[in-house]
């Protein structure tokens, strides 16, 4: 294995933090070592520092785009946390429903990872709105800066193993079997979210219009206290007012530094 010196890693980190906010401790470098090796060793590179070279030059994005989807985790499931899934169901839609205009919700997942959120968000939803649901826009935006995970994401397949958390009649009514093995959501849930691929560490959030609801739950755990509290100021200013953020609840946000009203553990409001 090709190792890594201080200085490398020191350069290798502090551009990743720079670019995408996420910030690797010392600890972390065997894992960037091992998780990054196979890349090196593709690419014939004898050094971290050639590979530095490398991402840090190439115009096409593959270089900086592959080393995104190495260093990240991306673990997540169906129903983790639920009872941000719950509060969701049973506050904020039935406040939202008699105050948003034009029946026009929107909805943002940022970091989606592979899809389990913003599809379980898309499944509440249209339970909860039922026949009245053709009346709505409420697709769901889900983003995140791993192309690997975007790609499952959109596919919309799932082992059972990976379906086995959520509620037997959402598995009978949103998904039909692939094989003996996996089941694939159907179209009515699929196309009701619109992927993207969004790096939260962008100065400006392209958006034109407030969003309703923001959920973005175990990113900013890679995020120093700077970073995170930039990002959740950003949210603010991108969610309407009476709109909702939903954080991990391993993360958390001083209330003496934000402008959101503290609702319930990892659970915010514009007000």
């Amino acid at each position: 294995m090709i190792p890594i010196t201080e200085k490398e890693f020191k350069q290798l980190t502090e551009y990743i933090y720079a670019n995408y906010g996420i910030w690797l401790k010392k600890e972390k470098q065997s894992l960037v070592t091992a998780r990054l090796y196979n890349v090196l060793a593709q690419k014939n590179f004898k050094s971290f520092s050639q590979y530095y070279e490398y991402i840090t030059t190439d115009q096409s994005g593959h270089a900086v785009t592959t080393l995104i989807n190495k260093i990240t985790t991306n673990h997540t499931f169906f129903m983790r946390e639920v009872q941000h899934f719950y509060y969701f169901r049973d506050k904020v839609l039935p406040s939202l429903v008699s105050t948003v205009r034009d029946k026009d919700l929107r909805i943002w997942s940022a970091g989606c990872s592979s899809g389990e959120e913003p599809y379980t968000l898309a499944m509440i939803i249209d339970e909860f709105f039922g026949k009245e649901k053709k009346f709505w826009d409420a697709k769901i935006l889900a983003t995140d800066i791993s192309n690997k995970v975007l790609d499952r994401a959109k596919c919309g397949i799932y082992s059972n193993e990976e379906l086995a958390s959520l509620p037997s009649s959402w598995r009978n009514t949103y998904f039909k079997k692939q094989d003996g093995e996996k089941a694939v959501l159907k179209d009515t849930i699929r196309n009701e979210v619109i992927y993207r691929r969004f790096n939260l560490m962008d100065a400006v959030f392209p958006f034109k219009k407030k969003f309703h609801v923001i959920f973005c739950r175990n990113v900013m755990i890679y995020f120093d206290h700077k970073t995170k509290m930039e990002l959740v100021n950003k949210f603010y200013d991108k969610i309407e007012f009476g709109g909702y953020l939903f954080i991990g609840h391993a993360e958390s946000i001083h209330r003496a530094e934000t402008r959101f009203k503290y609702i319930m553990p990892a659970v915010y409001r514009k007000v």
